[in-house]
């Protein structure tokens, strides 16, 4: 049986960036399940397994197709139950929910702002007529506009950090001793700015820099993979 993950590249297929694929990868890594990546730019994700989604992931998993992050993580967790645990229970699946709210309504606005015109500039030009008019009218100003914001949003940044800093002080991940699902969310958030603008935008001693190089690590070091 192959099981298919689609996720999101530019250019270069061989720099899937986008950061709710990273938490799948991430998810089939620490279930130790197998899986082909086929990444596709903006503009060829409708015509994925003939327009199952309108956006990636997708998990092909044999017959069954899944989308959405978080509905493929529950998947595996119930459909492989005897594999390592991307919850360890309930609580974990409740923590994984609050890390999803929290990167997606503080942190990712905030990598938007840093991250933007660096992802217009890895697409094709097709894809980047596509991103330039979409991103232009849900941010409301022009791609070049950003750059000049970068030190403003790196700030603001480190500050939204400012609660998973003060929670690595005391363990090694989100999860505890060990990673969990939670990892994962916010490790692609992060890993998406780093393959997008090369950088972090972290002081190196912070610990969510520190907890970052520990992710990336993980898997015979799979985050490294994609630099």
């Amino acid at each position: 049986m192959t099981r298919i993950l689609y996720s999101l590249c530019g250019r270069d297929e061989n720099r899937p960036f986008s950061p709710h694929c990273w938490k799948v990868v991430m998810a089939l890594q620490h279930k130790g399940l197998e899986f082909i990546e086929r990444p596709v730019p903006f503009t060829e994700v409708p015509n994925v397994e003939n327009g199952f989604s309108k956006t990636v992931p997708v998990l092909r998993d044999g017959d069954l197709l899944i989308r959405d992050s978080f509905d493929i993580a529950l998947y595996l967790e119930e459909t492989y139950p005897n594999r390592p645990s991307l919850f360890g229970g309930e609580g974990g699946k409740a923590l994984s929910r609050f890390v999803e709210g929290y990167a997606q309504m503080l942190v990712h606005p905030v990598l938007t702002r840093l991250a933007v015109k660096d992802i217009h500039d890895m697409l094709d030009e097709k894809d980047q007529a596509y991103f330039r008019e979409s991103r232009e009218s849900r941010l409301g100003k022009k791609l070049e506009d950003f750059a000049a914001m970068k030190p403003d949003a790196a700030a603001s940044l480190v500050a939204q950090l400012e609660p998973m800093r003060h929670m690595l002080k005391f363990q090694s991940y989100l999860g505890g001793e060990s990673p969990l699902f939670a990892d994962y969310i916010l490790f692609g958030a992060l890993q998406w700015l780093r393959i997008t603008t090369g950088s972090l935008s972290l002081p190196p001693d912070h610990s969510v820099a520190i907890w970052f190089e520990r992710c990336l690590d993980l898997f015979d070091g799979k985050g490294r993979a994609v630099a």
